[in-house]
């Protein structure tokens, strides 16, 4: 069987399950998206949202992209955040990066081909004005946990300043952006007491 053939086998069998859990799964699904919250990740293949919250499908609205960045020149993100916030009224946004992050290990090494050094630039200013702060750290795996930390803050941070997202809060509809990473190594979320309820 090759890959295609195995997708395709597990995809059946994943329905089959689900239909044996509740006949009327897809029926409901169907019918209407209303997540509470929106999911800001990295495209890492290890970090998949709904598996490490184990949420089913429709609880959750998704973003992927590389080292979870959310710069405010980015249309993509930024259309994602707006019709979850606008559209489906989420209650929560929550940038979850995590540690072993290769797009953060790419901003403390040297340049790349673009685009991707374009898009890791974003990074590399968070490492710049914080360098105080990772010089001090005993060995470069602790500067980079500490950079996947800082860029999570960062993010939600940016998120936070987004004008879709100021004027939900200008509004009164209530809604939180959290900064979460998670560690690949032991499968565990970890909150970095991030939670942004009002304009920065």
């Amino acid at each position: 069987m090759d890959l295609f053939d195995e997708l395709l086998a597990n995809n059946q069998r994943w329905v089959t399950e689900k239909l044996g859990e509740d006949p009327r799964f897809f029926e409901r699904l169907s019918k209407i998206q209303s997540p509470e919250l929106l999911w800001i990740g990295c495209s890492d293949s290890r970090v998949p949202a709904n598996q490490i919250t184990g949420l089913d499908p429709g609880e959750v609205f998704v973003h992927r992209n590389i080292a979870n960045v959310v710069p405010r020149e980015d249309v993509n993100s930024a259309s994602v955040i707006q019709y979850a916030v606008s559209a489906l009224h989420v209650k929560h946004i929550i940038v979850c990066g995590h540690y072993g992050c290769g797009g953060v290990q790419a901003a403390m090494g040297g340049e790349l081909d673009d685009p991707l050094d374009i898009w890791i630039e974003h990074i590399r200013r968070i490492r710049e004005s914080n360098q105080e702060e990772l010089d001090a750290l005993s060995d470069d795996r602790a500067r980079w946990r500490r950079l996947c930390e800082l860029n999570v803050i960062t993010q939600a941070e940016n998120v936070a300043r987004l004008r879709v997202v100021r004027a939900a809060w200008e509004a009164g509809h209530p809604l939180a952006v959290h900064g979460w990473i998670y560690d690949v190594a032991d499968g565990l979320l970890n909150d970095l007491g991030v939670c942004i309820q009002a304009p920065v």
